[in-house]
């Protein structure tokens, strides 16, 4: 390969999102919460539900420091997906891509419908065509663009806050005017645990269905490539900051306003009725529009979330191509649309009742979640020379897990049912896209049993051989590594067409190292020729970097997803945000 002139050109940083607009995104996902957070912590946990919320404010603060740690390191959009690709094979990242993209279905499809009957309660207005109605307008906000998006989102959040402010204020007046109903809330409380297995049961299943309270945490990961350097740590604290204020003291000032029976009726609508009772009926109605506008944030999250996550699966061939294409504004409209209509059809088709979807909410968040902690101690296996801005300590990423892991079986010992509609919408889904990643052998197996039918082995033949042709990039610098990049390509790439690329500043002929690897894929050619592959070496007389990676892609018209290469580590003097894209599988 001839040395070529490439620099590498980083993003304008202008054009990415700051700390404020990013957090209004994931802000409006995970304080909605507190629109059913609350309720659903006192029904389990009693006066014990603001301890409940510390505690999971507590696990959010273990995994701020797991998702720092992953996300730094590797700052591609994908959030568990992006980790566990780059830790593991692909198989084991689409399970997590497809648990959070059904995280993020049933996101959009509940906050939309939710948001609805919250106006619903005050308008009488047709629910289900009013849900498809604003799923659609969210649909035709992201197409404008991400920061369009962006600062609707920020408006939404900053009425949020304010009102939640009203709200705790209002609160603090009837408590310090002597209306308290802690009292006695603490003896029916008593008399629950005396009956459901003791207080210790009680906190932990409020424990196990709270959790849905942090719902969003995981949607900065899934866009920050979108994001300008630093602000992604920045998100993960400004979120950690608000549901560890928010959450405890606005179920605090719902146990002290209204009584544990008249908290249960009023579940679906807590917060609107005790803004009734602190405010009476104009700030009731206040409390309505805010639900409504948050949970259209909640939407609007989903949006974001899913087109950053499933074009970085489409550009990985998890995915069908079309979900890569970008419209001028750098919204994805094919993911966008999709999605939209999935969401619109499972509303449909379930008539607006939603407890499957509930179920798959719960069980995706907290896999996704669970899934990310995971794949955080496989990179520290499989990956231990990356580069890392932070390392969490590993006691803090363990505790993280057994977290979420314990709310995952709590929320199914609660509800067994659970599970059983987690599994009707997951198994699908990962049906389809493992279809995609297996596509070569599943291509493989058909044509050989379509010889009687003319047109439809044409079409498995052009479909396979646009497959296996597309190129693979590897750069490479020792030939201990040949064999293994051969095994991952084998196990998890339909491409066959293979170029490895040796970076040094001496002649080809004179390099000890290249000649090294030159001869050890010559001598795996043998093994490797009568499985499809193509293989060839090129000599980069550059030093490995940003700049060799772009005239590599360049060059061999490949895509920054299709070139693989090592770790990096710390004797590089770039990190993995300057080659963002490229995947690192050894």
């Amino acid at each position: 390969m001839e040395q070529l002139k490439g620099s590498h050109e980083e993003e304008h940083p202008d054009k990415r999102l700051g700390a404020t607009l990013a957090t209004a995104i994931c802000g409006n996902d995970i304080l909605s919460s507190t629109f059913y957070a609350s309720s659903i912590s006192i029904i389990f946990a009693g006066v014990y539900a603001p301890l409940v919320l510390l505690l999971i404010a507590a696990v959010l603060f273990l995994y701020r420091k797991v998702y720092i740690e992953v996300v730094e390191a590797l700052p591609n959009n994908g959030g568990a997906y992006n980790c566990l690709l780059n830790g593991t094979a692909k198989h084991f990242a689409v399970v997590a891509g497809v648990i959070t993209i059904l995280s993020y279905i049933a996101t959009a499809v509940l906050s939309a419908k939710t948001g609805i009957a919250y106006l619903d309660s005050i308008l009488a207005v047709p629910v289900i065509p009013l849900t498809v109605l604003l799923l659609g307008i969210f649909a035709v906000l992201v197409l404008k663009g991400i920061h369009d998006s962006a600062k609707v989102a920020l408006a939404i959040f900053a009425i949020h806050i304010i009102t939640l402010t009203v709200f705790l204020l209002l609160g603090a007046l009837h408590y310090m005017h002597g209306g308290s109903s802690f009292a006695v809330n603490a003896t029916r409380t008593a008399e629950i645990a005396g009956s459901d297995g003791g207080i210790l049961a009680m906190i932990f299943f409020g424990f196990s269905v709270s959790l849905l309270g942090v719902s969003g945490f995981e949607s900065s990961a899934n866009f920050v490539e979108e994001q300008r350097k630093g602000v992604f740590r920045k998100t993960l604290k400004n979120m950690l900051i608000v549901v560890a204020i928010f959450n405890p003291l606005v179920c605090m000032v719902a146990l002290n306003t209204m009584p544990y029976d008249a908290i249960v009726a009023s579940k679906d609508f807590l917060l609107a009725d005790a803004a009734g009772v602190l405010g009476g009926p104009l700030f009731s109605n206040w409390m309505v529009i805010d639900a409504l506008l948050v949970l259209a944030g909640a939407v609007l999250t989903a949006y974001i979330g899913v087109s950053g996550l499933a074009h970085r699966m489409a550009t990985d061939e998890c995915l069908p191509s079309f979900f890569t294409r970008k419209n001028r504004r750098g919204a994805y409209p094919a993911i966008i649309i999709s999605f939209f209509l999935l969401c619109s059809s499972i509303l449909l088709v379930t008539g607006g009742s939603l407890l499957s979807m509930a179920a798959v909410y719960t069980i995706s968040f907290l896999g996704v979640m669970s899934l990310f902690a995971f794949g955080n101690l496989l990179l520290r296996r499989t990956r231990r020379y990356l580069k890392r801005t932070y390392t969490a300590p590993t006691y803090v990423v363990v505790l993280a897990l057994f977290a979420t892991l314990a709310g995952m079986v709590g929320n199914v010992v609660a509800n067994p049912k659970n599970l059983f509609y987690f599994s009707v919408y997951f198994f699908p889904f990962l049906g389809l896209m493992l279809c995609m990643v297996y596509r070569r052998r599943l291509l493989t197996f058909l044509l050989p049993r379509t010889l009687n039918m003319p047109s439809l082995n044409e079409f498995f033949e052009r479909a396979f051989k646009r497959t296996t042709e597309q190129g693979l990039v590897v750069f490479v610098r020792d030939a201990r590594w040949v064999r293994q990049t051969f095994d991952y390509i084998e196990k998890n790439e339909s491409a066959r067409n293979i170029t490895f690329v040796y970076c040094s500043d001496e002649e080809a002929h004179l390099d000890h190292t290249y000649m090294a690897i030159k001869k050890a894929i010559e001598r795996l050619k043998l093994t490797w020729l009568d499985k499809g592959f193509r293989i060839s070496i090129a000599h980069m007389k550059r030093p490995f970097g940003p700049d060799a990676i772009d005239a590599a892609a360049r060059e061999l018209r490949v895509p920054r997803n299709r070139i693989f290469m090592g770790c990096i580590d710390a004797h590089h003097c770039f990190d993995y945000s300057e080659i963002s894209g490229v995947r690192i599988i050894h």
